[in-house]
């Protein structure tokens, strides 16, 4: 019979993970020791070996734990209804809030998960699939309610979007702009969505119907 971990126990647990957030976000994969996660967490070597294996599995329960909370709030976001443009503001603000209040988990899901430059295995990126389909599901939808232009792909506008906020966040997570300045933050929110927003709720561009017209004839 599987037994709970006790508070103790999983309270030792979380601040090995966090301290592995921390290194593996200022370190990357290559760079993260155990021996640095140890130290940083205030406990002895042997213990973070108690807990994970090696380092492998330290970081894919950092990479599960940071892909896990990121769904689970874009999903409440998401599940909260109203406009399309309601729910990417609502997006944007998260994710921009979320640098600004934990910037290193930030930075490991964007440079490391999402990008997957270091994970061993797959299960890491489902939740990033899981993600997307639940913009794919909400930009169908929106089509067949008349609510965005019935050309648009709703695969792709919820590829871009993601693609969107990520770059957004990366312009801050490499040092582009100053991260502690929230005033910019709430602006760089502003502007990703605003911008989004623009390219999918507008009429179509004189290149895209030109496009179509030469597709048409070529099939």
């Amino acid at each position: 019979m599987e037994t709970t971990p006790d508070a103790p126990e999983q309270a030792r647990k979380s601040t090995i993970l966090r301290a592995a957030v921390d290194i593996f976000a200022s370190k990357g994969y290559h760079g993260c020791r155990i021996a640095d996660v140890a130290k940083q967490a205030g406990v002895a070597y042997g213990l973070v070996y108690h807990y994970f294996k090696n380092k492998d599995e330290l970081l894919q329960a950092v990479w599960q734990q940071s892909s896990e909370w990121l769904f689970t709030n874009l999903k409440a976001v998401i599940d909260r209804g109203g406009s399309v443009p309601d729910v990417i503001r609502g997006i944007t603000t998260w994710c921009f809030n979320a640098y600004r209040e934990d910037p290193r988990s930030m930075r490991v899901l964007v440079l490391q998960v999402a990008r997957g430059t270091a994970i061993p295995g797959q299960t890491v990126q489902s939740k990033f699939v899981e993600i997307i389909q639940l913009l794919i599901q909400m930009f169908t939808r929106a089509i067949e309610r008349g609510e965005l232009r019935k050309e648009l792909d709703p695969v792709l506008l919820a590829a871009q979007l993601f693609g969107t906020v990520e770059m957004g966040l990366t312009s801050f997570v490499m040092g582009l702009y100053d991260a502690g300045d929230e005033a910019l933050l709430r602006r760089a929110a502003s502007q990703v969505s605003e911008c989004f927003l623009s390219g999918i709720t507008g009429a179509a561009a004189p290149q895209e119907a030109e496009w179509k017209t030469q597709a048409s004839s070529a099939g």
